[in-house]
């Protein structure tokens, strides 16, 4: 392999870099990315960074220099050219590659109402400190969405004595992914630390003094959209590789319909190996296909296989969760619901006794026993809060 580069500076690409390093790859080594900081995680941005801890990239500018990597920030790439196997950035120049990893991530989506230019997201670290200078105590911010950064981001501003109310067009929070039970205990969660959550709500307008709903107006300082994202497809897509809405194709080795193009991270719909197409928009699952990434391009046998993993920090809700349930599987809890120390199993299979997922609460080094048990038939009964 004699040129390597990267389109993308998030957290997969930092790690498929960190991996060419590690596995002996020593040629030229390019990272493409558009924001003007080093890669970083971003997981941080709606919990420590918006509650004014300190933000981090996680290597600096010394480690690129040590380790030969060509980091150029502040420039997108608007061309791919499979033929040539070359990519055009947007200052003219083109750069060569032998193999290409796709690692371009998301944008948060903007629905279509009027006044939405006035209204926040967050998925930068630019986009965290314009919200950060509307959360104060006192300020009242308006969070359009309940998913896990809106109410990360809703428990970061209430802990900061802002005025947070969160508008939510389901029945609860989260309800598809953590089922009916769980979602309703985040709901109390929230309403019991001073979170305004409002359930069945369609925002139709944001105007300068709030939003506009289908049950009236809500005032506000701030709005903050968090609505999901979009996988940035356009330079795949424009370059013929194999593109659907909901990624870019790949294999199970994370290599595309072109034999010299890999991808990773939240723009990826790779093969699981058990749960067929996928695109996980989570913190490990870029740091691992990152690295698996590197590896194949390496010409390593690599497999995606491993299973989705979340985690997150809301007041004083903690998890992490692992697997891949289905909306029709039936959760178990064990342990104190009220106190936020339990374990959730979900049960699915045909025998409704399979361990399709795992969610620890409060309880602590036994999400890998939780891993280990993905795919498994268990007896309700014996099922415990392990510890």
């Amino acid at each position: 392999m004699e040129r390597i580069v990267v389109v993308g500076a998030g957290l997969a690409a930092a790690h498929a870099v960190e991996t060419l390093r590690e596995e002996g790859y020593w040629g030229p080594l390019t990272v493409v990315g558009n924001e003007p900081l080093l890669p970083y995680e971003r997981p941080q941005l709606s919990k420590d960074v918006l509650q004014g801890k300190e933000f981090q990239v996680l290597h600096d500018a010394a480690w690129y220099a040590e380790h030969e990597v060509r980091v150029l920030t502040h420039t997108s790439a608007e061309r791919l050219d499979l033929a040539s196997r070359t990519v055009v950035l947007d200052d003219g120049q083109s750069l060569g590659y032998d193999a290409l990893l796709l690692a371009t991530g998301a944008r948060p989506r903007v629905p279509s109402i009027p006044g939405v230019e006035r209204a926040h997201v967050l998925r930068t670290w630019q986009d965290e400190q314009r919200l950060q200078a509307a959360i104060r105590p006192g300020a009242r911010l308006v969070v359009v969405g309940g998913g896990w950064i809106g109410l990360e981001v809703a428990a970061s501003a209430r802990q900061q004595g802002t005025e947070v109310t969160v508008l939510e067009r389901s029945d609860a929070p989260l309800a598809r992914v953590l089922g009916p039970r769980l979602a309703e205990h985040l709901l109390a969660l929230h309403r019991g630390h001073g979170v305004d959550v409002r359930t069945g709500v369609d925002v139709t307008a944001i105007t300068p003094d709030g939003v506009v709903t289908s049950d009236g107006e809500i005032s506000a300082d701030a709005v903050l959209l968090a609505v999901g994202v979009t996988p940035r497809t356009e330079l795949a897509e424009a370059a013929g590789l194999s593109v659907t809405a909901d990624g870019v194709v790949a294999d199970s080795r994370l290599r595309t319909s072109d034999p010299d193009v890999w991808v990773a991270g939240d723009v990826a719909l790779a093969t699981h190996t058990t749960l067929g197409p996928l695109r996980v928009e989570h913190w490990d699952d870029a740091i691992r296909q990152g690295r698996a990434a590197a590896r194949s391009m390496l010409g390593d046998e690599v497999a995606y296989d491993w299973q989705p993993y979340v985690f997150t920090d809301q007041f004083e809700f903690s998890m992490e969760y692992v697997g891949h349930s289905s909306p029709t599987d039936r959760v178990e809890l064990r342990g104190d619901v009220e106190q936020n120390a339990f374990i959730a199993y979900w049960l699915g299979g045909e025998d409704g006794r399979t361990v399709t997922a795992g969610m620890n609460v409060g309880i602590w080094d036994v999400n890998d026993t939780l891993r280990e048990m993905i795919g498994t038939t268990v007896d309700p009964d014996q099922l415990t809060d392990l510890r």
